[in-house]
């Protein structure tokens, strides 16, 4: 079994590889090419406890991603998110990897904005904004500004100290990008006139309003993962054109930015436009004017998580990265 740290993925797999991973894993998804369960949640004293299998005959593998999500682990200098991914062979049952979860699921998620951004972003985005400073955003920034060469990204969170560190480690970290990365202590302040916006919170109320989500714009609103968390404004809803969803499937079971303005009558299922994997396979269309808000809903599949993982896999064993336990 080939044991992968942080360290050991970043050395092999960039944020672009992940990009072009999460489209093909899309792609694959929408063609029924997964196995994929929705996954188990259990709810603890402290967090939650999420378990992701899945499985793909064509790829030949298997794959469970465990991710606990502890709100309090951030004080105990400990990421919100942490967890570990496995990597099964499909034929034999034998595990072959065992992956860093944690940063393997800021970085699908992140590609997965990535990917939204890619395809239904204005090609002449200049602007970003990121609401969230949390262990998933310095990802989330790094996709975005891979997806688009931007000049400029404002970034806001609840607490303007944090967000200033956070903007501070960006410019260091990301800096090569060249874009102007600035700290708003407002959010509404950081979407006005946004080309791309993420929000990756755990909030349970809306983090911006809609009315400064400028035409043109496209949101991608990763954080909302439980009934009880909703940081899209649902007001957006009757202002956007498009309605993507990484799986409808999933997003229904789960998302408090769909299910609660659903049953508050805001939101139909008419106003549904479909996977992003049906776009990639060309069955339904993309951004069709520059003034089209489209806003992409992402509550993560475990099949990101399996695509990833044997992506990385093959690049580990081709550079002869990692720590191999017998």
């Amino acid at each position: 079994m080939l044991l992968l740290n942080k360290e050991d993925i970043r050395s092999v797999f960039t944020m672009s590889d992940a990009i072009e991973a999460d489209k093909e894993c899309y792609r694959l998804f929408s063609e029924g090419g997964f196995d994929v369960p929705l996954r188990a949640v259990i709810n603890g004293e402290h967090g939650n406890f999420l378990f992701m299998p899945a499985y793909s005959r064509k790829l030949g593998a298997a794959g469970l991603k465990i991710v606990n999500i502890m709100p309090g682990n951030p004080e105990k200098g400990l990421p919100a998110s942490i967890g570990q991914v496995l990597l099964i062979d499909g034929e034999t049952g034998e595990v072959k990897a065992m992956m860093d979860g944690t940063y393997i699921t800021a970085l699908r998620t992140a590609a997965a904005s990535g990917a939204a951004f890619e395809l239904f972003g204005r090609k002449d985005a200049v602007t970003g904004a990121l609401i969230g400073t949390g262990s998933q955003a310095m990802c989330q920034l790094e996709a975005m500004l891979t997806a688009r060469p931007l000049k400029e990204v404002r970034v806001a969170a609840r607490n303007f100290e944090k967000t200033k560190a956070f903007v501070e480690r960006a410019k260091t970290e990301l800096g090569s990008f060249g874009a102007d990365i600035i700290a708003c202590e407002d959010t509404n302040e950081a979407v006005d006139g946004a080309d791309l916006i993420t929000l990756v919170t755990v909030s349970g109320t809306p983090v911006c309003s809609a009315e400064y989500f400028r035409p043109g714009c496209t949101i991608s609103a990763v954080g909302a993962y439980t009934y009880d968390m909703q940081e899209l404004d649902p007001a957006v809803f009757a202002k956007c054109s498009k309605l993507y969803f990484d799986s409808e499937e999933a997003v229904l079971s789960e998302s408090g930015d769909i299910l609660r303005p659903m049953d508050e009558g805001i939101l139909t299922k008419e106003q549904f436009t479909g996977d992003i994997g049906d776009h990639i396979l060309g069955k339904i269309p993309g951004r069709e004017s520059d003034e089209e808000i489209i806003v992409f809903e992402n509550v993560g599949i475990g099949a990101l998580d399996l695509m990833t993982a044997l992506k990385i896999y093959d690049k580990a064993e081709d550079a002869g990265v990692g720590t191999h336990w017998e």
